[in-house]
C-alpha cells in the first residue's frame, strides 16, 4: 500500500460537504463526533474481518470443534 488510493469525485464532493457541516461545530460537539466517529470506524474493521474470517472459512467456532 505504498500508493495512496485516488478518491473518487463523488468521494471528494462527500468530503468537502462533510468538511463544510464539521466546520460549525463547537470544541465539545466536535470531540464528541470524533469519539463516535472512531466507535463506527472499529466496528466497520470488526465486521470486515469476520466477514473475511467467514470467506475465508476460519471462523472461530469452526476451529473449537
Amino acid at each position: 500500500m505504498s500508493q495512496p488510493m485516488n478518491l473518487s469525485l463523488e468521494q471528494q464532493f462527500n468530503i468537502r460537504s462533510f468538511e463544510t457541516q464539521v466546520q460549525s461545530l463547537n470544541r465539545d460537539q466536535a470531540v464528541e463526533f470524533l469519539v463516535k466517529l472512531y466507535e463506527q470506524m472499529i466496528m466497520k474493521e470488526n465486521m470486515y474481518k469476520e466477514f473475511l474470517k467467514h470467506q475465508w472459512g476460519i471462523e472461530s467456532n469452526s476451529l473449537s470443534q
